[in-house]
């Protein structure tokens, strides 16, 4: 039996809840939020679709313990206000790294042995957190990290050559944040390098806009959703088929010695190889100035 607990019941956590209940990847759904009466609306609104569904979906919520036998956890906590207020990732900081110690508490007291998957932001200093306070191994804990931004990467350069994003290879390094940049020595479109099809002006601005894009969608919406769920579902698929999924995602890189966005093997146990990449020495930069970064807000945290 598929088993998921998600912790946040917000947009995204509902996105992703619904989702894994209307595609059948899922077989039993643990809700917990500390809105009771959110995660109780959540919890009806699906359990009253059972008759209409596909799939035949065990829900319940509210309740740590059913934790303890769930394949993976979602971590979805938070409140995405600060981070548009500021467009830096980084205003949630200091509320959800308070959510993150409490719940990885309450995670680890549950006994819960398999894969965490953080949401919340900022998110690589968040997946950090939460691997420490529950104490699981770094390969169990990841964060979506960069899948997204990436995925925004592919949309616009796609866009911009007429192709299907699905067309475009390469990665988004980095901060989930305002550090982020497009690594170009990467990037493929049809087996063409992607650097020798744009100026170095048209570099520049399409490198501001996986980031730009995420704050367009808040700022209309209130919140970003649809994205960064689909992100969630894939690897959740890719962690239950065990498919050694290639993605960017948040894993603890030992060389930079944080959780930082970064390809990595994405099987049954999480995190099963981070894979070295052969960059530029200013991509180099670039990722060591992110990692310094994410290091930087956790370490005032510990100063308080």
């Amino acid at each position: 039996m598929r088993k998921v607990g998600i912790i946040g019941m917000g947009h995204v956590g509902a996105t992703v809840a619904y989702t894994l209940f209307t595609h059948g990847i899922a077989d039993e759904l643990v809700l917990i939020d500390k809105n009771e009466d959110k995660v109780a609306a959540e919890y009806n609104d699906l359990r009253d679709s059972l008759s209409r569904n596909n799939y035949y979906v065990r829900v319940t919520m509210q309740d740590w313990h059913e934790l303890k036998d769930a394949d993976i956890i979602v971590t979805a906590f938070g409140d995405i206000a600060a981070s548009v207020k500021t467009g830096d990732r980084f205003g949630e900081f200091e509320l959800n790294a308070k959510n993150a110690k409490e719940v990885g508490e309450k995670i680890k007291n549950t006994g819960f042995k398999g894969v965490l998957l953080n949401i919340s932001n900022p998110c690589d200093a968040v997946a950090q957190i939460l691997q420490e306070t529950t104490g699981l191994s770094k390969n169990q804990v990841l964060g979506t990290g960069t899948f997204l931004d990436t995925a925004r990467m592919q949309r616009i350069i796609g866009e911009k050559l007429g192709q299907d994003p699905k067309n475009v290879e390469g990665w988004v390094l980095g901060e989930h944040g305002s550090s982020q940049f497009i690594a170009w020595s990467t990037v493929r479109v049809n087996n063409k390098i992607a650097i020798q099809l744009f100026s170095e002006n048209e570099q520049r601005k399409l490198n501001k806009v996986p980031n730009k894009n995420s704050f367009v969608v808040a700022n209309g919406k209130g919140y970003t959703s649809y994205a960064i769920a689909t992100c969630a579902v894939r690897l959740i698929q890719a962690i239950f088929s065990d498919a050694h999924l290639y993605a960017p995602v948040s894993v603890y890189n030992p060389e930079y010695k944080t959780y930082i966005g970064y390809p990595a093997i994405i099987g049954r146990d999480g995190i099963e190889q981070v894979i070295e990449l052969k960059l530029t020495s200013n991509e180099r930069e670039k990722l060591q100035a992110a990692a310094d970064k994410i290091k930087e807000h956790l370490e005032q945290l510990k100063n308080k």
